[in-house]
């Protein structure tokens, strides 16, 4: 996909308040049902609660994989949609602190990015389920901005 056209379907996707084509992009990010919620100049990320998601049936919890998966995405999204990229942004570190349990309920990330530069871009990354204030994971991420 050129950037001119990436870039014409993230500004599509701001006009219309809706970003699944741009997770149409992302495989991973479509496969787990993920969604974007704008606020305002912020953006969250949902996980819809799946039964395919569970790693621990007998809490039952979601899989770690499918949490660190959904976070990685959303910050891919974030920087795709807020910072200008031409391109999907490349994924060069992703680093994740489990804090609790993520139950079998839907799923929220917010992220920040710390530093964007010429060549990669830092991003923090929170997911909570019920409460903001008690997330059940936080990440830190580093991507490859640059052309490709």
């Amino acid at each position: 996909m050129s950037a001119l056209n990436l870039n014409q379907l993230v500004k599509e996707a701001h006009e219309r308040d809706n970003y699944d084509s741009l997770i149409d992009l992302m495989p991973y990010a479509k496969l787990l049902g993920m969604e974007c919620l704008r606020l305002g100049d912020d953006m969250v990320f949902r996980l819809p609660a799946n039964r395919d998601s569970i790693g621990n049936p007998t809490l039952p919890a979601l899989h770690g994989g499918v949490i660190a998966g959904f976070m990685e995405h959303s910050a891919m999204m974030h920087l795709l949609v807020f910072m200008g990229i031409p391109h999907l942004p490349k994924i060069i570190d992703f680093s994740i602190d489990y804090l609790r349990a993520g139950h079998f309920r839907d799923t929220y990330a917010q992220c920040q990015v710390w530093r964007q530069g010429k060549r990669v871009a830092n991003v923090a990354i929170t997911a909570w389920q019920t409460n903001q204030t008690e997330p059940i994971a936080t990440a830190r991420a580093h991507f490859k901005v640059d052309e490709p």
